[in-house]
C-alpha cells in the first residue's frame, strides 16, 4: 500500500509518516500543494492524505486538479476546521473521507486502510496457497502449520504475489507498491528481498521466476 502524505507542518508530516509505517505501508511526503499534485499525478498512490491549508496551491485546488485528471487515488483531507459545512465542502470537491485536526492517530490508520482496499481488488485477509498461509490483518505467515517471521517488504512482496493468483508481477510493480520514493528504480532491492523471502519459505520452492515478466507464487 503507498500513500502520500501532504501536509505543511513538517513535523506533523513526518510523525504521520511514520505512523503509517509502522503499519506497513510505504509514504511519501510533500509540504506544499503544487509539488504535491506533481507527485499524486505521476506516481500510483492508494491513498494521498491531504491537508486543505497548503501554501503554493491550496488542498481544495489540488483536489479539484486531481478529479479533473481523473486520478483514481483515495483522497483523505484534513483540515482545522470541523463544521459539517466544511465536511459537505470537502466531499463534494472528490475528497473519499473528511478529518478534523486534531485527530485520534489510530481513526487515521484505520481509514487510510479503508480507503486503501477500496483502490485495490477485493483480497481475502487470509491468503493461501498449497501449505503456505498469510494473514494480511494479523500480519502472520506460516507453511506447513509453522510459523515464519517475514520482515514489512518480505511480507508486502508475499502480499502482493499471492493476492495476484497467478499473475507474474514484475519487480517494477512491486517495488513501487511496496517501497517508497525513496528507492532507487535501477536498484536490486526487489532481488535481495526475493532471495531472503524464498530463503525464509523454504522447499519445495513456491516463487516462480517468470523471464521477462516478474515474479509469480507456483500454482499447485
Amino acid at each position: 500500500m503507498r500513500v502520500l502524505v501532504v501536509e505543511d507542518d513538517e513535523e506533523m508530516a513526518q510523525i504521520v509518516a511514520a505512523g503509517l509505517r509502522q503499519a506497513h505501508m510505504a509514504v511519501d511526503v510533500t509540504f506544499d500543494g503544487v509539488t504535491a499534485l506533481e507527485r499524486a499525478t505521476c506516481n500510483g498512490y492508494d491513498v494521498i492524505v491531504l491537508d486543505r491549508d497548503l501554501p503554493g496551491m491550496h488542498g481544495d485546488d489540488v483536489c479539484n486538479a486531481l478529479m479533473a485528471a481523473g486520478c483514481r487515488s483515495r483522497i483523505l483531507m484534513l483540515t482545522a476546521a470541523a463544521t459539517t459545512e466544511d465536511l459537505v465542502e470537502g466531499l463534494n470537491m472528490g475528497a473519499d473521507d473528511y478529518l478534523p485536526k486534531p485527530f485520534d492517530f489510530p481513526a487515521l490508520v484505520a481509514r487510510v486502510g479503508a480507503l486503501a482496499r477500496r483502490v485495490q481488488p477485493m483480497v481475502p485477509p487470509v491468503l493461501r496457497q498449497g501449505d503456505l498461509v498469510l494473514d494480511t490483518a494479523r500480519r502472520t505467515c506460516t507453511r506447513g502449520g509453522q510459523p515464519i517471521d517475514l520482515r514489512p517488504k518480505e511480507f508486502g512482496v508475499l502480499e502482493i504475489l499471492m493476492a495476484a493468483e497467478g499473475r507474474a508481477v514484475s519487480a517494477e510493480e512491486l517495488l513501487e507498491r511496496v517501497w517508497d520514493e525513496s528507492a532507487d528504480p535501477f536498484t536490486n532491492a526487489v532481488k535481495i528481498v526475493m532471495s531472503r523471502l524464498r530463503a525464509k519459505l523454504g522447499d519445495p520452492p513456491i516463487i516462480e521466476t517468470i523471464a521477462r515478466r516478474g515474479y509469480r507464487i507456483h500454482e499447485d
